[in-house]
């Protein structure tokens, strides 16, 4: 099952990704975490040392070999510059399963805090003026695209914060959206435009309260997000001990309960592939539509396979 992260910048997303992602790794879950933020910190949040690198290649590092594994035998994808990130699979596709021996993790995954992580890769001086940050997460979007992933299995993303989770197809590609949100006007102004995109979509999202303090700040949250409102967080003096580097004890018991009903919440979620393959064509159209076919020079609703079904029954010789 796959869960995303957002909210906006500060509300505290990356810290209970990575909670979250600890929590399923500990439990012994198949799990992959995976940085999609502009501001790239999870690695940090899991436990990464001032002492430590993470040395594994960023995705968007390996973009085009990402995009030769995928393909396969493809026939209707002619090369990797003819595959865009919205591009599906179809037969002939190589399939991903969760931290198989393939390209994508066997290249691009390093275990931090008990954690298997891939990264985006920073947004750097180069690219500005001639790249937005949704470049970089286009491999995320091919990798999500391409993964069958199966029951009690995990990839869990850290998104960008505000609105621009939305700004691709990407936001279609989770079996649930946990929308992070402090009591705070601004913070549930966030979830009113996330509701608002998601709703089109039949995107699933749940509220998690975050840096609640007392029973006001509760109050807030309830009367401004009402049904929406999943589960809360109240202030962790665990958690700012960890980021300070000197951690101490456990979490506290109401964190660690919140933390259970983020795995119950995403675990009743039942996986609709025929609604996830829907989406994948619906965007890839309008992408090609709206630039990919002019930049192309050809017509990459071609690309989109009719005869294919995603899912367990789609995995075949070529799946690994």
């Amino acid at each position: 099952m796959r869960a995303a992260f957002v909210g906006k910048g500060g509300s505290g997303k990356t810290t209970l990704s990575a909670l979250f992602s600890r929590h399923l790794a500990h439990s012994g879950a198949p799990l992959v975490a995976i940085d999609g933020d502009i501001n790239q910190h999870l690695a940090e949040a899991l436990g990464l040392g001032d002492d430590e690198t993470f040395t594994a290649p960023p995705l968007s590092a390996r973009l085009g070999e990402i995009k030769d594994h995928l393909r396969g035998d493809n026939p209707r994808i002619t090369s990797r510059e003819a595959m865009i990130k919205t591009t599906p699979p179809g037969r002939g596709s190589r399939l991903l399963r969760l931290l198989g021996d393939d390209a994508v993790h066997t290249h691009h995954i390093q275990e931090v805090g008990g954690v298997p992580l891939m990264v985006t890769g920073e947004f750097d001086e180069s690219d500005l003026g001639v790249a937005c940050y949704h470049s970089k997460l286009g491999a995320v979007e091919l990798y999500l695209n391409h993964l069958v992933d199966g029951p009690g299995e995990y990839v869990v993303v850290d998104m960008t914060a505000g609105a621009d989770a939305f700004a691709s197809g990407l936001f279609t590609r989770f079996d649930m959206t946990f929308l992070v949100a402090e009591p705070t006007r601004k913070g549930v102004s966030v979830y009113r435009q996330y509701r608002d995109h998601a709703e089109e979509f039949g995107i699933p999202i749940a509220v998690i309260g975050n840096k609640v303090t007392g029973e006001d700040d509760l109050l807030f949250l309830k009367e401004h997000i009402g049904d929406a409102l999943l589960t809360y967080f109240q202030h962790s003096s665990w958690v700012r001990a960890y980021e300070q580097g000197r951690p101490q004890g456990d979490l506290e018991p109401h964190n660690r309960h919140a933390l259970r009903q983020l795995r119950t919440a995403l675990d009743s979620r039942t996986k609709d592939w025929t609604a996830f393959q829907e989406h994948a064509v619906a965007f890839h159209l309008r992408n090609a539509a709206a630039w990919a076919d002019r930049a192309i020079g050809s017509d990459l609703s071609a690309q989109i396979d009719p005869g294919f079904r995603h899912g367990p029954d789609a995995l075949g010789p070529t799946a690994v």
